[in-house]
């Protein structure tokens, strides 16, 4: 099948107008790469929670989770938490694992590589000194010996 010929030109010589776009807005079918974690305050949990106990009729708690776009298993792990009395477990908390470092034992340990580093440095500079006297008392120019300071 062929496309139908195009319309002859208009009376007055120029062609129609093309069909005007619609402007009817669809939502994006596509589909994102990485889906983003939905996060609720306490606040709308609890607003969901008691529109859910007011919904009466069949179907009324399945309206407000379509409305709402929740599933059913929220809502249970929601009136759980509400049940137990734990006002902070409907507030969205932090995922993942909990961090096992101590600060000061990692503020120990970092002190404790510094002194060690500064000991090493210690270390070399006194054999330096030490190349310096002998280098000095073989030209005929001793450096006198100051007293030694006390280590820890």
């Amino acid at each position: 099948m062929e496309a139908p010929p195009p319309a002859p030109p208009a009376a007055g010589g120029a062609p129609p107008p093309p069909p005007a776009p619609t402007t009817t807005a669809h939502p994006d079918p596509e589909v994102v790469a990485q889906a983003k974690r939905r996060r609720f305050t306490a606040e709308y949990k609890q607003q969901i929670l008691s529109a859910a106990d007011q919904a009466k009729g069949t179907g009324g708690i399945g309206a407000l989770l379509r409305r709402e776009g929740l599933y059913s298993s929220l809502l249970a792990t929601w009136r759980r938490e509400r049940d137990a009395g734990v006002l902070q477990a409907l507030t969205p908390q932090k995922r993942g694992p909990k961090s096992k470092r101590d600060p000061l034992a990692e503020e120990n340990l970092q002190l404790r590589r510094e002194t060690q580093r500064l000991i090493e440095e210690l270390r070399k500079a006194e054999i330096v000194i030490d190349i310096q006297k002998k280098v000095a008392t073989l030209l005929g120019r001793p450096i006198p010996a100051s007293e030694p300071e006390e280590k820890p």
